[in-house]
């Protein structure tokens, strides 16, 4: 691992770790998914243009479209959901990923999601949506990557990457 991926590694964390404590400030679930209710509704909508059926997340029981794009070697995500309480756990997820290599995102090990208990109050179906959102945001850092390697650089394009 590089000191670079590592220092992108380091961010991903700090980050996790913020959530982490902006979550302790709560006592209650309710209060929690108000919370995450409001991270939602801050999400920056995403254009009509990529509410498309190739963009929608499979094995979310929501509607959850998701993007992503590449600019100098780093991937950015953009998404919307249907559902308010998914919306905001995909603005989580976009804060802990957007704008880190495909490496760092590929490594990261997305504690946060165990430690503020998400995976011990969502419903089956919430919790394989939002496995089913990772591992789609991971899938574009993985098509990102291999494009960087098939042009040999860190600078690929800016347009999504397909499926």
């Amino acid at each position: 691992m590089t000191d670079g991926q590592m220092n992108g590694q380091a961010a991903i964390r700090q980050t996790e770790t913020e959530i982490i404590s902006e979550f302790a400030l709560f006592d209650t679930w309710d209060d929690k998914y108000e919370y995450i209710i409001d991270l939602g509704k801050r999400l920056p909508p995403l254009d009509a243009a990529y509410k498309t059926d190739d963009n929608r997340v499979r094995g979310c029981q929501s509607t959850v479209w998701l993007t992503a794009s590449s600019r100098d070697g780093k991937v950015f995500y953009q998404a919307d959901s249907d559902a308010v309480i998914v919306k905001g756990l995909i603005s989580m997820l976009i804060r802990v990923l957007s704008g880190h290599t495909p490496d760092e995102i590929l490594g990261a090990q997305l504690d946060f999601i165990r430690e503020i208990g998400m995976t011990a109050h969502l419903a089956q179906t919430r919790s394989n949506g939002l496995l089913a959102m990772v591992k789609q945001m991971k899938n574009y850092a993985l098509a990102f990557r291999m494009k960087q390697e098939m042009n040999g650089d860190g600078n690929s394009s800016t347009a999504a990457a397909g499926h």
